[in-house]
């Protein structure tokens, strides 16, 4: 199948000692590291965020999301479709759409049961963890909340920590 959607708990935190989440991140996780290097550009959507995912030159992702600019877990839901062409379909986004902007990181990936943990470093901001609390269907927010303020704790992260926006935006506010 091309195409997955589903709902999660996110949360994003800036970090100043990369190495150090990394070790505690290796300590509780079941895979990985596994080492991605990401170009997102997003374009214009009147709701929710639309970004293409550039991972090589014949693997991409289009994905939409929908989820609140609050500090700590917030749940996102998203769609996502797999592209073995993500430079012309970026093209055609743009012409269609416009372009809002790109992210470029790389992100060390680890699992934690049914948790995502990313490492980032993204250009032109610096360092920061996300987890993503995969939802099992029918699932409460709450659950993942939980299981995220559990992780966040384990990893050393602390509330005052916690960003609200996207990568994306906080690179147009600090152009």
């Amino acid at each position: 199948m091309n195409e997955r959607m589903g709902r999660n708990i996110e949360i994003k935190a800036r970090i100043a000692d990369l190495q150090r989440v990394l070790t505690k991140a290796a300590d509780i996780a079941d895979e990985g590291p596994f080492e991605l290097h990401q170009d997102d550009t997003f374009f214009r959507c009147e709701i929710g965020r639309l970004k293409l995912r550039v991972l090589s030159e014949s693997s991409g992702e289009l994905i939409f999301y929908q989820r609140s600019d609050q500090p700590g877990p917030k749940e996102s839901s998203y769609s996502i479709y797999a592209t073995s062409s993500p430079q012309m379909l970026r093209d055609v986004l743009a012409s269609a759409y416009g372009q809002v902007g790109s992210v470029r990181k790389h992100r060390t990936l680890f699992l934690a049961g049914r948790t995502r943990v990313h490492l980032d470093r993204v250009e032109g901001l610096g360092d920061f963890l996300e987890l993503e609390v995969v939802l099992r269907e029918g699932e409460t927010v709450e659950a993942g909340v939980r299981e995220a303020h559990s992780l966040m704790e384990q990893l050393g992260v602390r509330p005052d920590q916690f960003v609200a926006r996207a990568y994306i935006d906080l690179l147009i506010a600090s152009d």
